[in-house]
């Protein structure tokens, strides 16, 4: 049998997830015998106004292509699409939108899901080399994202023939500091603990929060403790902010599991 360390003995686990994705993954870290607590640095809100996104759904025949950027564009896209149209095939970026869109019925059975080949590295220049470009050249293809998405993708495929068109689908947001999440992130930053970061974003935010709620010292303090990251374009943003103890995981929830279980 495992041995699990004493939780009590460790740093804790902080997930930093948006709270609609940080529960599952939470209960995975503590069946490793880690203490978590759940902070989360975006919060995801829907778009003001749907009429733009219920739009471009209603013609999704006219593309031969829609791109997912996150299981949260899947989530607040496919809540208003009664069924997908089988011949528009869809591209993901990573595992967890593939998850994401079995909950909304959808799987290799029923539709042509292109993502990256290589599971160490999931991003959008991977699903660029999966795509079959050559088929799509001439033809359109649906980015649906949230607000100010990065634009690597879009403009690849433009340089490839294919009419690319965007759509908001939901808002990233940094939470309000409140009196209960500004005693949890302080009492975190003077304890010290292991902080799991899936975003360059969420990075941001956790500093501006910690400004916010103590001041530079407390912000000192975060850069000092470890933080594991999925992907090396976080772990580059990580360094440019300071913080001392960068652990790459690579792609996936089971590589950052595998880091966290073996850095107790």
């Amino acid at each position: 049998m495992p041995i699990h360390p004493d939780p009590s003995a460790v740093a804790p686990v902080v997930v930093t997830r948006p709270l609609q994705q940080a529960t599952a993954f939470a209960a995975q870290v503590e069946a490793l015998g880690r203490r978590v607590e759940i902070f989360p640095l975006l919060a995801i809100e829907p778009v003001e106004d749907t009429a733009e996104l219920q739009a471009a759904l209603g013609r999704l025949d006219a593309f031969a292509l829609a791109v997912f950027v996150s299981p949260n564009a899947i989530d607040a896209a496919l809540r208003l699409l009664p069924r997908w149209p089988q011949q528009v095939a869809i591209g993901i970026v990573g595992e967890g939108s593939r998850v994401a869109l079995r909950a909304h019925g959808i799987d290799g059975g029923n539709a042509v899901i292109f993502g990256p080949q290589r599971t160490d590295k999931m991003d959008s220049e991977e699903l660029l080399k999966a795509l079959p470009l050559e088929q799509l050249r001439g033809k359109r293809a649906l980015i649906v994202r949230g607000q100010a998405g990065r634009d690597f993708l879009g403009e690849a495929l433009q340089g490839q023939g294919i009419v690319v068109e965007y759509v908001t689908a939901y808002r990233r947001l940094m939470p309000p500091l409140d009196a209960r999440n500004r005693a949890q992130l302080l009492a975190l930053a003077d304890a010290g603990a292991d902080w799991v970061i899936t975003s360059s974003e969420a990075l941001r935010n956790l500093l501006e929060l910690a400004r916010l709620a103590g001041g530079d010292d407390r912000v000192v303090k975060l850069q000092r403790q470890r933080i594991f990251v999925s992907h090396h374009r976080i772990a580059q943003t990580a360094q440019s902010l300071g913080f001392c103890s960068v652990i790459l995981t690579g792609s996936g929830d089971e590589r950052l599991l595998a880091a966290l279980q073996s850095s107790p």
